[in-house]
């Protein structure tokens, strides 16, 4: 089984949910969750691909933190469907904390996105530390590959692989593209420049298969390596682990946080 946990579909920017659809037949992934994209807090496009293929998508839903009542948003969209919220690690006021702590009390995982800088701060470790019943999956390797061109970020890097001290946390780990350089002219089969940076291992050492989950990024990741390369690349680097933590990276993982049958 293949879960991709990082997909967005909109009607208002990206793609409609048929080219994503597509996309997981052509690649025999079997399950993806649906991320509300980035300052969208209408939910009701995530519920409508839900509801048309509700064997294959599960919702994770946005809230404005700002309104007053936004914990009693976040529980009516439980109700309605939500497996999960989508939070900011700069969102650490008292609006945002609410939020945080209803996703606890609600047991809706959340996932997590920011920069470097915002994961790797004392703050935002100390709000990890203070909801251990809340799984919090970190994003896009925690926007800690960014800059590897630059090689400017190896202490925050660190910073943000030691939040696996905190066994409540998870990394999303998603396509080659997200942090290797693209060769030029592209080079077949393998397009990136050697040796590509090591995030992958990385965060395997830190978060261990039972803490990893793989995400296309899907459809940004269509101006990179593609959504079939964004599969492939990170299967052939892990080859070498034994079969049940491949399974548990690339699906089984986020059965369990997400409730994925």
């Amino acid at each position: 089984m293949i879960v991709d946990t990082h997909c967005h579909a909109s009607l208002a920017w990206f793609e409609p949910v048929e080219g994503l659809i597509d996309q997981m037949d052509r690649n025999s992934v079997q399950y993806a969750v649906l991320v509300q994209i980035r300052g969208q807090y209408n939910n009701d496009y995530q519920f409508q691909c839900v509801e048309r293929f509700p064997d294959r998508l599960v919702p994770v839903v946005a809230v404005d933190p700002y309104p007053d009542g936004s914990d009693r948003r976040l529980e009516q969209l439980k109700q309605r469907g939500a497996r999960g919220i989508r939070l900011w690690a700069s969102w650490l006021d008292d609006a945002g904390l609410r939020l945080w702590r209803a996703a606890e009390a609600l047991g809706l995982p959340v996932s997590c996105n920011g920069s470097a800088a915002e994961f790797a701060s004392d703050e935002f470790a100390a709000l990890v530390q203070s909801l251990p019943k809340l799984p919090i999956v970190i994003e896009h390797f925690g926007a800690s590959t960014n800059r590897d061109r630059e090689g400017v970020l190896d202490d925050t890097r660190e910073k943000v692989l030691a939040l696996s001290r905190f066994p409540n946390t998870y990394m999303k780990i998603h396509g080659l593209g997200e942090f290797a350089k693209r060769a030029m002219p592209v080079k077949e089969p393998f397009p990136f420049e050697q040796p590509i940076p090591p995030r992958l291992r990385e965060a395997y050492d830190a978060f261990g298969a039972n803490r990893m989950m793989w995400g296309s990024n899907y459809p940004p990741v269509s101006g990179l390596e593609g959504y079939h390369n964004s599969l492939r690349f990170p299967l052939e680097q892990f080859a070498d682990l034994a079969e049940q933590e491949r399974a548990l990276i690339f699906g089984e993982t986020a059965a369990r946080v997400y409730g994925i049958a």
